[in-house]
Formats: C-alpha cells, structure tokens, sequence
C-alpha cells in the first residue's frame, strides 16, 4: 500500500504533533495492520506528564489495540485481508535465559512498543506476524483493544495456581482491578472482594459482578475481609494500587501462610514491614504483563460472557484529540475508567 498516513509523536510531556509519513512496506514476515481503537493506560500517562522511568522522547504511543488486517507478508501463513486482530507489543530478544525458558516477558532486554520502541498510534502499522493475535469477529473493536490490560490481569491471576475455588481480595479498583477481579471469578475464583476509597469506581466492581465490594475510607481492611471470609481471610490478596497503605493492608491482615500479589507498579521506594511478612511466613510474589496464552485466555473470557469490557469505557476521543484524551483523564481521575482512542471511527 503507498501513500502516506498520519502519526502521533509526543515530542516532550505534555506535548503531542501529528507527522505525515510514508506507509510502512511489510516485510515478509510481517503483516500490515489498519489501526482502529487505541486505549490509554496509567504507563501512558505517566509518558504525558515526564514521569516513565524508562521512557524517552520523541516517542510514538499505543500499545492497548485493535486493527484489521490490510496486506500480508509473502512469508506469513494463517491470516487473513480484513481479519481483527489485536498486537502483543512486546520486543524480546529470543536468546537470554528468560527468553529461551518460556518467560519472554521478563526478556534481559525486553522493550514495548509505546515506550522503548515505536508504538501503534498510527493510521497504520507494520508488524511481525509472530506478533498478532486472532480477535473472534464477534468482539466489537472497542473489546479489542480492551484485550491487552486483560491479559495483564489473566496473567497475574495465573501467578495464583490454586485459583478454582479460591476466596480473593483485590486492592484497589481501577481498571486493572476491576479486570482482575472478573478474571478471578472468570477462572474459577469462588468469592471476590474489592477495596477502594471511591464508591464510584466500587458500584462499577458491583455492577460487573465482584461478590463484595469495601470503602477503606469507612471501614478498617482486616473487617472487609473478615465480612466477606470470616475468620480464615482471602487465599490470596492481589495489590493493584501500589502504595505503603496498601501493601501494608495486606501484610497486616493476610492470613498467615498465605499469599499476597503485587500488580501495581510502586510510584516511589516501598516502606513495608518486612518483619511481619517474615513472621507470618507470607509469600510476597509479583507479575509482570503478559504472554500468548495470556491473550488466549483473556480473549476466551470475553467471548464466553465471563468478563464484561464495555462497562470500564468511560469516553472516546477522535485520533487528533489525543492531548484533550489526555487533559480529560487528569481532570477526571475518580470517575474515569479506559479512555478510548478512535484512530479509525468507521467500524465499532
């Protein structure tokens, strides 16, 4: 395809152009996406005000997608001209020992398009086919770009083996709360509970089928749980606010010999209380994005009515209104949820 196509470039924090440039020619192992819907993740604001540790400028966003398939590389097998698909932004090496042990998420030299690479906010996107993930046609490309923040979650759930049957207690309810709380109950979990100090984003958790939900402004933690578990507390508790209050909450209160995950990226140095997770013979364990099977999973829990998406979309913006996203998000931090970007409005 020739021609040119229109490209977001944030160009210092808080500053975005859009550049004319040539449509990318895929490579034979490479297909060519038309991007539709672009989400905007808390990583992507930290981007916008200068706050990403590991983020430098220029830099091309977008790495939560939806796109349909323009042209395929004379290698690539298995797909399709018009196909839905999301993309996994992970670029990994293949070689180091993560990599060559199944765990290329945590590759030595991992980088995510959006962040260390060029991103997929772009009227269009030239990628490896290794990369691209099948969407069932059923899945609206809204829920498309909604699949790679589940896999987030999917994967931190699967960090839990033990999770049929599970009693789960769930820190802080954002979107990547929210979503783990419903991958939780999608994979089995037999009791989930939610705490956040907003009861607006809590009759959302509610409203998508969280079992309990807790303001922690109201009422102490440790009664959340013994409310919602009695007296033997969560199996595991999963921390998606990232903060000394939270992960303090949870070392507090978990049961002895149980286990706490932490999701949330902590903004600064933790302070915690170590004694008391030693004492209590605590796992601390962790998560980190995602891998294919992931997707897999999360796109299953869609397409089977386990998880609802659509409910998290809290507003749109046109492609060329990327900054207004951005100023909207900041000014309506309780409220909002995922904001969408429609780099391609003709198709929902």
């Amino acid at each position: 395809m020739e021609g040119t196509m229109i490209q977001q470039v944030m160009t210092a924090p808080g500053e975005i152009e859009f550049r004319n440039v040539a449509i990318p020619v895929p490579g034979p192992d490479q297909v060519l996406v038309k991007i539709m819907k672009i989400g905007i993740c808390g990583s992507d604001i930290h981007v916008y005000h200068g706050t990403h540790p590991f983020t430098s400028y220029p830099v091309t966003q977008g790495h939560e997608l939806s796109a349909r398939i323009v042209e395929i590389g004379a290698s690539v097998k298995g797909f399709s001209i018009g196909q839905k698909v999301t993309i996994e932004p992970q670029v990994y090496c293949g070689k180091c020992y993560p990599c060559t042990h199944g765990k290329y998420n945590l590759c030595e030299e991992l980088k995510v398009m959006g962040f260390q690479t060029t991103g997929t906010a772009s009227e269009f996107f030239a990628v490896d086919a290794s990369k691209v993930t099948p969407l069932p046609e059923k899945l609206t490309y809204s829920e498309g770009a909604m699949i790679e923040p589940l896999a987030v979650t999917v994967h931190a759930c699967r960090r839990f083996p033990e999770m049929a049957g599970a009693r789960v207690a769930v820190l802080g309810a954002g979107p990547i709360g929210i979503l783990l709380a419903q991958s939780a109950k999608g994979l089995g979990a037999e009791c989930v509970m939610i705490t956040d100090i907003s009861d607006q984003r809590l009759e959302l958790a509610k409203a998508v089928g969280v079992d309990y939900t807790f303001n922690t402004g109201e009422i102490d933690f440790g009664e959340a749980m013994f409310q919602a578990f009695g007296t033997d507390k969560a199996d595991v508790i999963y921390d998606c606010a990232g903060n000394d209050t939270s992960m303090g909450q949870a070392i507090q209160y978990a049961r002895k010999g149980s286990k706490i995950i932490l999701v949330a990226v902590f903004g600064k140095m933790a302070t915690v209380d170590l004694a008391v997770l030693n004492d209590h013979e605590l796992d601390l364990d962790t998560t980190m994005m995602y891998r294919h099977e992931d997707y897999v999973e999360a796109i299953r829990l869609v397409s089977e009515g386990k998880v609802q998406l659509k409910p998290l979309i809290s507003k749109r913006f046109a492609f060329r209104d990327y900054l207004a996203a951005y100023e909207y998000i900041d000014q309506n931090r309780e409220s909002t949820m995922k904001v969408l970007i429609d780099v391609d409005d003709s198709e929902e």
